[in-house]
């Protein structure tokens, strides 16, 4: 079951979920025992929701061990953020980029500071794994918004874990609640959240991604999935889940031209 009191995420995802908190938490159900969540991103259905109970996941380990450390003690990640907020600039932003601090709290401050003062607050990594995105115009490290103390201790419920979705999905039984929020595919990859990934979420990830959910319907967990509005990501779930559209604006590109609204798909078990 939630509990009373949520939070803002700390941080900005590309793909992230408040606009489906603004207007789709209707669509969730209020009773379940445990909340799943394995591609958890900013975690912004996570912290709308402060269930009492949760497994999060994503395959980003960079990601999990940021939550982690903000789970474990968040006054040290704070603190490194103060710091980093009195020494931004460009010269800066290149040195902690290509920094690798060793200790969990150093890299959760590293991940934060670069989300917040990169561009468009986009996470991209190349193929050997080291974030290369370019510093941004916004100099705010540190945020009004900050509530750490306050995510720490809803993050104390919960399970993190670098995984893949398969093996978190498969946990899930009868009292469980779902919410996967893949990225985005069709069954031709012509999709921009692609280059996002370094590993990328293809096509046959999508149908691994429906079976699953599909068992973890069987075995009594409740579904709430979203996902692109294409012909073929309606016909992988038809027949076996209810399907909705939702119209929402798209703003993460860089030129306005391909700004703009678009519909995302809301997939139940009921």
């Amino acid at each position: 079951m939630p509990q009373s009191k949520n939070c803002l995420p700390f941080l900005k995802w590309a793909g992230g979920k408040r606009w489906f908190v603004a207007r789709g938490l209707d669509l969730l159900p209020t009773r379940y025992e445990r909340y799943i969540e394995p591609f958890l991103g900013s975690g912004a259905v996570f912290f709308s929701l402060n269930p009492r109970k949760a497994v999060l996941a994503d395959l980003n380990a960079d990601l999990i061990d940021t939550y982690l450390a903000i789970q474990k003690d968040w006054k040290r990640v704070a603190k490194i953020l103060g710091k980093y907020q009195r020494a931004h600039s460009k010269e800066f932003y290149y040195l902690v980029r290509s920094s690798q601090p060793r200790s969990l709290h150093g890299r959760a401050a590293r991940l934060i500071y670069l989300n917040r003062t990169c561009w468009n607050g986009l996470y991209r990594v190349n193929v050997r794994g080291e974030f290369n995105v370019p510093i941004g115009t916004k100099r705010n490290v540190v945020l009004g918004s900050d509530d750490f103390s306050r995510t720490s201790r809803m993050l104390r419920g919960a399970s993190l874990i670098a995984s893949d979705f398969e093996p978190v999905i498969c946990r899930a039984r009868r009292g469980d609640l779902i919410f996967a929020d893949p990225p985005y595919v069709t069954a031709h990859s012509q999709n921009g959240f692609l280059k996002y990934n370094e590993k990328l979420f293809g096509w046959n990830d999508q149908v691994r991604l429906m079976e699953c959910l599909l068992k973890a319907k069987r075995n009594g967990a409740q579904i709430v999935a979203t996902n692109a509005d294409t012909p073929s990501v309606r016909k992988l779930y038809e027949g076996s889940f209810a399907i909705s559209a939702v119209t929402r604006s798209s703003v993460i590109a860089a030129s306005s031209s391909y700004r703009g609204a678009s519909s995302e798909l809301v997939i139940t078990s009921w």
